[in-house]
């Protein structure tokens, strides 16, 4: 089904996917606006419940898309996306974990943006009408939780960066020095704004209703990643914006609008369900992944193993997505 054609204009994506995640971003923006902190331990709470609520399973049902979208022997397809490029990604952290890490912001800038490239196309996107304009909408969505928390909160950026890579190589976990300076945090953060202003300009052509949402997400985002710590910012986002959006992809495409007419719990649970045994996996996965973490590890390292497990799965799980975006026409015009 391409979204030229069938999805575009679903109820139940703009309904499940997008106002609720809406008002949760906003809620937490006002408190942290005006000044009031939360602690550490407070702040990887989303990033624990991840594990299990819609984060790490979103990816968990790869297989059910491929299935869904017509392709042909889905189960080995994706067991070998996962295997083969999984598992060279991890050999690359393996060898050279500061390259590792830098790759998987690019992939997770690619990743993210086009996920919500999706929602926008599926909830209204006439105003993307080029591909030129779908890929600035790509990589604003996906660089503005990559790059606006390394411009208001680069301490905390350098300490998450330098505790995943030392996992691996302590030597290296300096390497990223130079992007917490100054001059490039504030080049990369200005070059970002102004690319957001562009793709947003180029779509006030045709302010339709998608073109609004558009803008509203894109200044909402923004506000959020500047003023929201970045561990708990980036974790809740994962939990329910990015992640969800994708489970309401997969069950559009099974059911089209009708997908939530039993309500919305009971399509979520169906979603766990089938989940369920390639999430376990991946907890079996992060369990040896933690023999990583130094004795009396904190916090920081602890989450860089889990980010490291996420890298592994984010590739073979891009790639899957990338096979979803090309068969449903997103970068059809």
């Amino acid at each position: 089904m391409a979204l030229t054609e069938g999805t575009r204009r679903t109820p139940a994506v703009l309904r499940v996917a997008g106002r609720p995640a809406w008002v949760a971003l906003a809620v937490v923006v006002a408190p942290f606006a005006v000044g009031i902190e939360v602690s550490p331990t407070v702040r990887y709470l989303p990033f624990l419940a991840s594990l299990v609520v819609f984060g790490l399973p979103h990816g968990a049902a790869d297989h059910l898309a491929i299935a869904r979208l017509g392709g042909r022997r889905p189960y080995l397809a994706v067991g070998a996306a996962y295997l083969v490029g999984g598992g060279a990604y991890l050999v690359a952290w393996l060898v050279a974990p500061d390259a590792a890490f830098a790759g998987f912001i690019l992939l997770t800038w690619y990743h993210w943006g086009q996920g919500d490239l999706y929602f926008l196309l599926a909830v209204d996107g006439e105003h993307l009408r080029t591909r030129a304009q779908r890929v600035l909408a790509l990589a604003v969505r996906g660089g503005i939780p990559m790059v606006a928390p390394l411009v208001a909160f680069p301490d905390a950026y350098r300490a998450v960066a330098r505790a995943t890579v030392s996992l691996f190589d302590p030597a290296v976990a300096d390497a990223f020095e130079p992007a917490f300076q100054p001059g490039f945090r504030f080049a990369l953060g200005g070059g970002l704004a102004a690319l957001s202003v562009l793709g947003l300009a180029l779509g006030a052509a045709r302010a339709d209703s998608g073109w609004r949402i558009d803008a509203a997400e894109t200044g909402l985002l923004w506000a959020y990643f500047l003023v929201v710590p970045p561990v708990l910012a980036v974790g809740l986002y994962f939990c329910l914006w990015h992640s969800v959006r994708h489970v309401v992809r997969l069950a559009v495409l099974e059911d089209g609008d009708s997908a939530f007419s039993g309500g919305v719990p009971a399509a979520l649970a169906r979603f766990g369900r089938d989940a369920l045994p390639n999430t376990v996996g991946a907890l079996v996965v992060l369990g040896a992944l933690a023999g990583l973490s130094p004795a009396g590890a904190g916090l920081e390292s602890l989450l860089g193993v889990y980010l490291v497990l996420l890298a592994v799965l984010t590739l073979p799980h891009t790639l899957v997505v990338t096979w979803m975006d090309r068969r449903e026409g997103v970068w059809t015009t």
